[in-house]
């Protein structure tokens, strides 16, 4: 039944990771690419609109540059990227203009996600492209952003770009088959369907040894939380089947697919909940926790137990129940400062339409 909605998606953004891109050698691997390429300009070609994220500059860079490993000095890793991301590019570019498409390249940061002009700027430059039929590659520009490169990836950065759009369907293809459940053990078994991320689901993912890649399945569900919130399902399956994303838009049992939550965010609820760095974290009673939760109130200052972090009137938080589990964000209307003083009576520290339940 999931699986057929699946038939129907009309834009799709796939997500390319390291180890399906590069080979042994750290190097791009010219026949894989072009299959890829080859499948995503057939999507293309049947009137999907397509966008690509893709990773490989940096594992690109390191065999150029002669690196055996991922470099752990920053400026060595910037430096791999910026090699690399120029390689990656033209190889995309020759691949899909043999299929008469046209290609863009999209690099974004964080920041330009996260500021709110910017942010609709981005989306409006891709769906312009998308309009134009071009097929937007975006990666992180990682020769120049650093806290990206410590601590981001590019599954959250497809999720948040699947987000921004927003788009039908978001397909991350890896070396490995799905979620995969008692790995690495005689009966394995990739999970089909993943209804709720529970601390069970979250349990069967791992880091990543990898020389080049990044996150790991684990970074994976982050992205599918943030995705399925959305109201977008995701697929994550193997990229060395030469069909894979025909098959899983034909609705076969390829992968192993999110299923969406049903009350879609609005595009200014997107934002808040998932394009920013929280600045600090109000924790709140049950009572409060209800109140937002169920009955879609405000929050008010008798709610509020606990104020951490140094933040600004106009700054995303983290809302948090007394054990610390954080169940929402919002805009703060008042800094830290303004409420833990406690002068503050009859005021909304966070508007419910600058709130969001995760």
């Amino acid at each position: 039944m999931h699986r057929d909605s699946l038939k129907s998606v009309s834009r799709i953004v796939v997500k390319l990771g390291t180890g399906v891109l590069t080979d042994s050698r750290k190097l791009i691997d010219p026949a894989q690419l072009e299959q890829l390429a080859a499948q995503l300009a057939a999507l293309r070609c049947a009137g999907k609109e397509v966008v690509l994220v893709t990773s490989g500059a940096v594992g690109a860079g390191m065999g150029a540059l002669g690196y055996e490993t991922r470099p752990s000095h920053l400026a060595e890793k910037q430096a791999c990227a910026a090699v690399g991301q120029s390689r990656l590019m033209a190889a995309y570019d020759k691949l899909f203009a043999a299929h008469g498409l046209v290609v863009a390249q999209v690099l974004l940061t964080h920041a330009d996600l996260e500021h709110h002009e910017r942010h609709l700027n981005a989306r409006n430059t891709l769906v312009t492209l998308l309009n134009r039929g071009v097929i937007p590659i975006i990666n992180e520009n990682d020769a120049v952003s650093f806290t990206e490169i410590k601590f981001g990836d590019n599954d959250k950065l497809s999720a948040l770009v699947a987000s921004l759009l927003p788009a039908d369907l978001l397909v991350i293809l890896t070396t490995v088959a799905g979620v995969i459940e008692n790995f690495g053990k005689k009966n394995a078994r990739t999970l089909s369907v993943i209804e709720k991320i529970s601390a069970a689901v979250e349990n069967l993912a791992g880091g990543t040894t990898s020389a080049t890649a990044v996150g790991g399945m684990k970074s994976k569900i982050d992205a599918a939380k943030i995705v399925v919130r959305s109201g977008i399902p995701l697929v994550i399956a193997s990229g060395s089947k030469r069909d894979v994303l025909a098959r899983i838009l034909a609705g076969a049992d390829e992968g192993t697919l999110f299923v969406a939550q049903p009350n879609k965010l609005q595009g200014r609820k997107r934002w808040i909940a998932f394009f920013h760095h929280p600045k600090g974290a109000l924790f709140v009673d049950d009572g409060a926790k209800k109140a937002l939760r169920e009955s879609g109130k405000s929050l008010l200052p008798p709610g509020v137990t606990q104020c951490e972090g140094k933040f600004s009137a106009g700054d995303v938080v983290r809302l948090c129940d007394h054990d610390g589990m954080e169940f929402a964000r919002g805009i703060a209307k008042y800094s830290a400062a303004a409420i833990r003083a406690k002068k503050l009576a009859r005021v909304e520290l966070v508007h419910r339409d600058d709130l969001v339940i995760l």
